[in-house]
């Protein structure tokens, strides 16, 4: 057993002694200096059970051939693992490698070199993040993803092999990192799982014939809504809960997309102050739940994200939940751009709230940014000048409506300034996009 003296890998032996296996060999990087293997080792001993508790890097072929080679092992378990979570944008070569390696790595090296043994089992411990994603562990959902595929190749080449792929573990495992985080997770729609319980469905999931499944808690009717706020799941999109859910929520006007027009009802019979006292209750609340707070009263509103403890991983996750509370897609960037809740809040309600002044400026926007979709859609390879000059124009214009009202510029003799703007910028170019930012939007 890989990760043998790890919290999931000890669970597992003891439980295996137990269960009256009489040789066991936990490999690990620190071997019997790793912290609880003393204690391990009596436990096991006591249950009846011959250990060995080696130091040996899995993804090192040659250190793991010479294991082997002393040890004539009849089954694996692959149980190590290492978490690095980070944005894709924060991943480097190192930190891909250093969760690659003892999940990915040193699969791939058991697999060639047990090929040859006759062995009674081939049991990987893979994760949920591999199945379903998990934001801020694409290293470690690649890791996992890669198990679940070796699996399906051995099994279709008539070896031995289960991968399963867990949710987290109660207790001391990987994900245990204090009450805030299992709250996190709960409030999310995933419960760490009983440590009891997964080893019940790691027996079941070892006695089927398939290569692989997934063992995880989930609460639907509160993942689906977090999960699916930023684009469609139609791997989750057949489970009967999610079936249920769905219909569910078209039945009483709160599937997504519907989101919107309740909040916007809710905010169309207030006035301003209500509007955003309203939002920052609702930014409040969510902030509190992401930061594992029992009250939005915890959350101050003019303090920024940074300071109440927000990591990359909170902002998408806060993201995520405003945009399914709003009905809104919201960029990465929401919390950098609205660094106080206070301030996302008043955002928000720019987003949300209707204004019959605003709406034909807000509709030309939204115009303009179709348009802008477009052209950066289109062949525009090496034109980055032009891209440029798009931007910074309309970084002028946003710096111009945000500061003193500037002077109405006059139209030009003739020039119809009516009902033919969305036709032009629907047939607009790049320079006709110039144009119309320079004339239309008095930016010069």
């Amino acid at each position: 057993m890989t990760g043998g003296t790890g919290a999931l890998g000890a669970r597992v032996a003891r439980r295996l002694a137990a269960r009256g296996a009489r040789r066991l060999v936990l490999a690990g990087r620190r071997g019997p200096d790793a912290d609880g293997a003393a204690d391990l080792r009596a436990d096991l001993t006591a249950a009846g059970a011959e250990v060995t508790l080696a130091a040996c890097d899995a993804a090192d072929e040659d250190a793991l051939a010479a294991l082997l080679a002393a040890h004539p092992v009849d089954a694996v378990v692959h149980a190590a693992g290492v978490l690095d979570d980070g944005l894709l944008a924060t991943l480097t070569p190192d930190r891909l490698e250093a969760v690659l390696r003892p999940k990915l790595a040193a699969a791939r090296a058991l697999d060639r070199l047990t090929r040859d043994r006759d062995l009674r089992a081939f049991v990987l411990f893979s994760s949920f993040a591999g199945t379903v994603g998990s934001a801020g562990q694409g290293n470690y959902a690649a890791a996992n993803a890669y198990l679940d595929a070796l699996a399906a190749q051995r099994h279709a080449a008539g070896l031995p092999a289960t991968s399963v792929a867990f949710g987290p573990w109660a207790g001391d495992g990987m994900a245990a990192a204090g009450p805030d985080t299992e709250a996190r997770l709960r409030a999310g729609g995933v419960a760490p799982l009983d440590p009891e319980a997964a080893l019940t469905a790691l027996d079941r999931a070892v006695a089927r014939t398939g290569a692989g499944l997934t063992v995880a808690d989930v609460a639907w009717d509160r993942f689906l809504p977090g999960f699916t706020a930023v684009r469609p799941a139609p791997l989750l999109a057949e489970l009967p809960e999610a079936r249920a859910l769905s219909a569910r929520t078209a039945d009483d006007g709160t599937e997504p997309g519907a989101a919107d027009s309740g909040l916007r009802a809710r905010l169309a019979g207030l006035g301003e102050a209500e509007q955003e006292r309203l939002l920052l209750h609702l930014v409040r609340g969510h902030v509190a739940t992401v930061l594992g707070h029992g009250s939005a009263d915890a959350v101050e509103a003019d303090r920024a994200f940074t300071e109440l403890g927000f990591d990359s991983l909170m902002a998408v996750e806060l993201r995520n939940r405003l945009g399914v509370a709003a009905g809104l897609q919201l960029p990465a960037t929401l919390l950098f751009d609205q660094p106080t809740p206070r301030v996302l809040a008043r955002h928000l309600r720019s987003l949300t709230a209707d204004d019959d002044a605003g709406a034909p400026a807000l509709a030309a926007l939204d115009q303009l940014e179709a348009a802008l979709a477009r052209l950066t859609g289109d062949d525009t390879e090496g034109d980055d000048a032009g891209h440029g000059r798009i931007a910074s124009r309309l970084l002028a214009l946003a710096a111009r409506y945000g500061g003193p009202a500037a002077p109405a510029t006059a139209p030009a003799a003739g020039e119809d300034t009516g009902g033919d703007l969305q036709d032009r910028i629907d047939s607009a170019g790049a320079e006709d996009l110039f144009a119309l930012i320079d004339n239309d939007l008095g930016i010069q």
